[in-house]
């Protein structure tokens, strides 16, 4: 009964304790719905500090552009001149230039061959492959990050004791077991990740294009190497066959010598022509060597004598007429232009990140899993635990810094901006220098015939007049001299028409249309698209090593440009619409107010 007595006597002492610890859970409990007015009217006054602190502007351009910050693209005026300045010449044509396979008006199979091979086995071409497959996952990368950035699972073990002066309804000592699934989730609010996408979208394309410039490189370079082998070749066999000559000019001079007909002056004069000539062919011939060594790295190969297994074949023959088109069909045919303008794309995108720096981000933070005081009870269903904690970030004392970035990144565009214009320049300028070649070498290679047939003609007449005693060797001397001169320049000067017309295509940005449009061989397989997942890695496309000479083929690149995607952001002019485009890219023909 005392025992009885006591536990009676304890149990008011217990309930009078009871009350006290739910007033306390209601009192935690009545102050949760002022800390979420107290938040929704923080929020609500930095959206007001936003409008009336000046940023109305920027809100009202953020709506215009399917909320997202920073102006829409739109390509930078390019100058161009209405036509070319030989326009009106013959043997200008201002129909399109020839877009496939423009070295096959030369009419040689070594030619074709050797370019065919290039494309296949070059290795600056595999590098630039290269450049877009880092490009292709650069940009899968940045549209990841539309989706949460941040998934992982987690699992965690805490222990400690909590101080009681918090005034929390915590036990003092903590022992927590939790494992589960963790995400953070930025969200796209001001366009920040999109404008991302966009600039990741303009570098893609731009490494396209480069790999598109580097293959008229290539191509130029390849014809141009042939063309100085041939060229040398050319200069060669006339220096030998001018040895010849000599060497019975000198067999003359001597029997005319022995029968004291000749001096022995003129005797000293045919061999030191002789010699003169002779020192010429090594000469030659180390450029043909340094040609032959050219061609061999450009097909991806180690050095060694191709020009041996060529057919004998002469100089290329160029036609007499090039097409190149108008001034402005540079901006859509030449490879480095577009990719100039891809690259202020690019970064007309990133005027819109840096300016989301300007507001204060959201983000999603959330946790699924399961939580318990004891490893034994973790995974039982009264443990499951979810949470979600919506976040704002704002760097309001960091004004300076985001400013000056925006000013950086809006130099950089000016930059971007000013080089596609000197691009465009260049351009011109190439093709004009390529074109005024041309035809000044046609020119000279008529006179320069012309001179050659009448030094033939001299020398005959002379060696005729020399055996019959009319002149002496001194007159043979100098037209044989003049000979080998203008014979080694008519070679030089048919090699250089070959040559310049291989500029003209260059300049005019053709050569990579063969490969991309699939008419040459290999056929080209498109770059699959990137469709924006949550989950999707980049695929690591690897490039097979090379086993020897022989170089396998460039993983598929070719047709990237159909799957490519061209949006992006510009400083000063708004476009019509926002998002993300795909397509090819377009035909424009731009001039200068």
């Amino acid at each position: 009964m005392l025992n009885h007595a006591d536990h009676r006597r304890q149990r008011p002492v217990a309930t009078a304790a009871l009350p006290t610890r739910a007033a306390r859970f209601r009192r935690a409990a009545s102050g949760r719905p002022r800390t979420n007015r107290s938040l929704a009217l923080l929020i609500a006054t930095m959206l007001v500090v936003l409008c009336v602190g000046g940023c109305a502007a920027s809100l009202r351009q953020w709506m215009r552009n399917g909320f997202k910050l920073g102006p829409n693209y739109a390509p930078p005026p390019a100058p161009v001149a209405p036509e070319w300045l030989d326009a009106n010449n013959p043997r200008v044509s201002n129909n399109p230039p020839c877009d496939c396979a423009w070295w096959t008006v030369f009419g040689d199979p070594t030619l074709n061959g050797l370019i065919e091979s290039a494309y296949r086995q070059n290795l600056d071409l595999r590098v630039a492959g290269t450049r877009i497959l880092e490009a292709r996952s650069q940009r899968a990368i940045a549209a990841g990050n539309l989706f949460p950035q941040s998934q992982s699972l987690i699992g965690a073990y805490a222990n400690g004791r909590i101080t009681r002066n918090l005034g929390l309804p915590l036990p003092t000592n903590l022992n927590l077991w939790a494992t589960g699934f963790n995400a953070s989730w930025e969200l796209d609010f001001w366009g920040r990740y999109r404008r991302s996408v966009e600039s990741a979208d303009a570098d893609w394309a731009a490494s396209v294009e480069q790999y598109g410039d580097t293959l008229v490189l290539v191509l130029s370079e390849v014809a141009t190497s042939y063309v100085e082998l041939r060229t040398f070749e050319q200069r060669i066999a006339y220096a030998q066959q001018n040895v010849e000559i000599q060497k019975g000019s000198l067999q003359l001079a001597e029997e005319r010598f022995a029968k004291g007909l000749a001096t022995e002056l003129d005797v000293r004069q045919a061999r030191t022509s002789l010699a003169q000539t002779e020192s010429t062919v090594p000469v030659l011939q180390t450029g043909k060597r340094q040609a032959n060594n050219r061609l061999c790295i450009l097909l991806g190969m180690p050095v060694g004598d191709l020009a041996g297994e060529f057919a004998p074949a002469r100089i290329p023959a160029a036609p007499a007429e090039v097409a190149v088109g108008i001034p402005a069909d540079l901006l859509r045919r030449r490879a480095d232009v577009r990719r100039a303008e891809r690259q202020v794309a690019s970064q007309s995108a990133q005027l819109g990140v840096a300016e989301a720096d300007l507001y204060p981000s959201l983000s999603l933070n959330g946790f699924l899993g399961y939580a318990a005081d004891d490893f034994e009870t973790l995974f039982r269903s009264s443990s499951f635990t979810g949470l979600i904690i919506p976040t704002f970030r704002w760097n309001i004392l960091n004004y300076g810094r985001i400013a000056n970035n925006i000013r950086a990144q809006d130099a950089r565009l000016e930059g971007a901006a000013i080089q596609y214009q000197q691009t465009v320049l260049s351009a011109g300028r190439e093709v004009e220098d390529a074109l005024v070649g041309f035809l000044s070498s046609q020119q000279q290679a008529d006179r320069l015939d012309e001179s050659v047939r009448q030094a033939e003609r001299s020398v005959e007449l002379v060696l005729a007049q020399f055996r019959g005693g009319i002149t002496d060797f001194n007159r043979v001397f100098n037209t044989q001299s003049t000979l080998v001169a203008q014979q080694d320049q008519l070679a030089t000067a048919r090699g250089q028409i070959a040559l310049e017309l291989i500029r003209v295509y260059k300049a005019v940005g053709g050569g990579w249309q063969y490969f991309f449009c699939g008419c040459g061989i290999p056929q080209a397989q498109a770059v699959e698209s990137v469709v924006p997942d949550a989950g999707t890695d980049a695929d690591a496309d690897a490039l097979p090593t090379p086993p020897g000479p022989k170089i396998e083929e460039l993983p598929p690149l070719d047709d990237a440009r159909s799957g490519t995607s061209r949006g992006a952001g510009s400083p000063r002019t708004a476009s019509s619409g926002s998002g993300i485009k795909s397509g090819p890219l377009p035909d424009r023909r731009v001039t200068l107010p």
